[in-house]
């Protein structure tokens, strides 16, 4: 499989954990501990497929899902989430390719990466 994912976490040990998965998998990958430090980056055209935590300080997931949405509207995102799971409405959203509650099934995330890195 090839492809990049982006991954962006506040937590070092969720990007490691992530990294060391897709990097398995055959997937390039590039961390990102804040949403800001993945919008400085300017290189959205560059990434197959985003991976995103919910709930992290400044600005969350869900608000990063909407800037990524304007910005490349074909670009699909998973989020992933260690607290309650968003509404179905915000799950539904074009773009959004799944949502993962922490610890999610490694597998289970590959599939959902490997199917948004094939459809973009």
């Amino acid at each position: 499989m090839t492809g990049v994912v982006a991954v962006v976490d506040d937590d070092p040990r969720v990007l490691e954990s992530l990294a060391n998965l897709l990097e398995s998998a055959g997937y390039s990958v590039r961390l990102f501990a804040s949403p800001g430090a993945l919008l400085a980056a300017c290189d959205l055209a560059h990434i197959d497929c985003l991976i995103s935590d919910i709930r992290m300080p400044i600005m969350d997931g869900l608000a990063l899902e909407q800037v990524i949405h304007h910005a490349v509207p074909e670009l699909p995102v998973i989020l992933i989430t260690a607290r309650d799971m968003p509404s179905e409405a915000i799950i539904n959203r074009p773009g959004i390719r799944g949502c993962f509650h922490k610890p999610f099934d490694a597998q289970q995330l590959l599939a959902a990466v490997a199917s948004a890195v094939t459809d973009r």
